[in-house]
């Protein structure tokens, strides 16, 4: 599983069995069309898997992550994450209350 900082500062997340040869692929325009539309793409972190299906459940979960939360990732900000996943909607967090 790999993560991705495009050129317009977005992020990528895939998996791969071949990071390697994914990474060309994905500089050649030839990897996701996302990326094709955002090149140049530089890799910023990665976790290798035994399965390719566990690493492609863990880039699931991270896809759904917020910029910040993969930030934290990238710079090994663990600590960090489960404070940036907490909700921050104003509703979930209890500041409207019904009358």
């Amino acid at each position: 599983m790999y993560i991705l900082r495009c050129a317009d500062g977005t992020y990528y997340t895939g998996s791969t069995v071949d990071l390697d040869k994914r990474m060309e692929e994905h500089q050649l325009g030839e990897g996701a069309h996302f990326t094709s539309k955002h090149l140049p793409v530089r890799l910023m972190y990665f976790e290798e898997f035994q399965r390719i299906d566990d690493a492609f459940l863990r880039e699931k979960q991270i896809q759904n992550w917020s910029q910040k939360k993969k930030e934290a990732l990238i710079n090994g900000k663990v600590d960090e994450l489960h404070q940036l996943a907490k909700c921050k909607n104003e509703s979930a967090s209890g500041l409207y209350k019904k009358s």
